[in-house]
């Protein structure tokens, strides 16, 4: 059975969570298939929780995780999913960096976290802004046994403040021209402990095959490092 094959077998379901400032959010849910082997919270682009980041959750499911999806956005635009291009790129960005505080998504990641963590380790990733997100799981969340950080735009910034708690891994694209190179050096020449910081040679996205960037053999390697750091702690 190839990887499609096995999402759709595999499918979630969308719920509803109640999170820490009491709001009630989208999150999609996907169950572990086979033996269970830990939990992740895989959190989103700034596109929402599309049916690209749907089908990353079946994904780990079929690897034997238990996967919450939560809908960041939810408060300030209940059900949001957009495509890469045009007034829904603009809403994204508007959502991301005006409307929505990234801490309110440091504490909604938390919820995931927690409502996991009694069943075995919680592992998170996240792609673009969830990538900044996952980074900072590592550095300031409780309960987080390892984290997997793509392409994180902020993950520089954060790097430069805080030093990670747990394991982190970090993807980037050598040719992403909104993540200069000079900053993932500088997060490379920390030589964080627990941190490895990985360069793909692809641009941004590289791991979404809706995207113009998407490099098939990047988003591979990428995804088998990730499997790896969460079997190497606890998963």
């Amino acid at each position: 059975m190839n990887r499609n094959e096995n999402d759709a077998a595999q499918a979630g379901e969308t719920i509803r969570m109640t999170m820490r400032d009491g709001a009630e959010i989208a999150v999609y849910h996907a169950k572990p298939h086979g033996e269970r082997r830990g939990g992740v919270v895989l959190l989103q682009e700034i596109f929402g929780v599309t049916d690209h980041i749907r089908e990353m959750a079946d994904d780990f499911a079929s690897e034997g995780y238990e996967v919450l999806s939560p809908a960041l956005f939810d408060r300030e635009h209940p059900g949001f999913e957009a495509s890469y291009t045009g007034p829904d790129f603009e809403r994204a960005v508007e959502l991301a960096r005006k409307l929505h505080p990234f801490d309110l998504s440091v504490a909604d990641t938390q919820t995931c976290i927690d409502a996991l963590a009694a069943e075995g380790p919680v592992f998170v990733v996240g792609y673009c802004y969830g990538g900044s997100l996952a980074w900072a799981a590592a550095t300031k969340l409780e309960r987080v046994a390892a984290a997997s950080a793509y392409y994180g735009s902020m993950v520089p910034q954060i790097a430069a403040e805080a030093a990670p708690r747990v394991p982190v891994i970090a993807h980037f694209g050598r040719f992403d021209h909104g993540i200069p190179m000079e900053g993932v050096e500088k997060v490379i020449a920390k030589d964080f402990p627990v941190a490895a910081i990985y360069v793909y040679e692809a641009g941004h996205g590289f791991n979404s095959d809706r995207r113009k960037d998407y490099h098939e053999p990047s988003a591979d390697l990428a995804r088998e490092r990730t499997l790896a750091l969460f079997r190497a702690n606890g998963g």
